[in-house]
């Protein structure tokens, strides 16, 4: 991930995203770079439009999420469920208990 950052923190300076600059970034934070990973990202990022690449990512997160959130609100709910059903057992047995001491 350190090397895709140090990609974007190029192309948001305004600055060539190189080789040269990309190992320069990762340098000063103190990544120990792996010059053939450099090259594998650089050749990848070739054809690449980093600024319509972000804009399209920015906008699949938030459907991503919106689609996910009905789906994870339903396995709460069964949880509640559950749970309310379990202290209904127990007050009933417990006042089962206590109707044996008065039986």
């Amino acid at each position: 991930m350190e090397y895709i950052y140090a990609a974007l923190l190029l192309h948001n300076a305004g600055k060539d995203v190189t080789e040269e600059n990309v190992t320069a970034v990762l340098n000063a934070a103190g990544v120990a770079v792996q010059d053939a990973r450099v090259k594998a990202l650089i050749a990848a990022l070739e054809d690449v439009n980093i600024e319509e690449a972000i804009s399209k990512a920015a906008v699949a997160p938030v459907a991503a999420v919106a689609a996910a959130a009905p789906a994870a609100a339903a396995p709460a709910a069964e949880e509640e469920a559950e749970e309310e059903s379990k202290k209904e057992e127990e007050e009933e047995s417990g006042m089962a208990g206590l109707g044996a001491l008065f039986g």
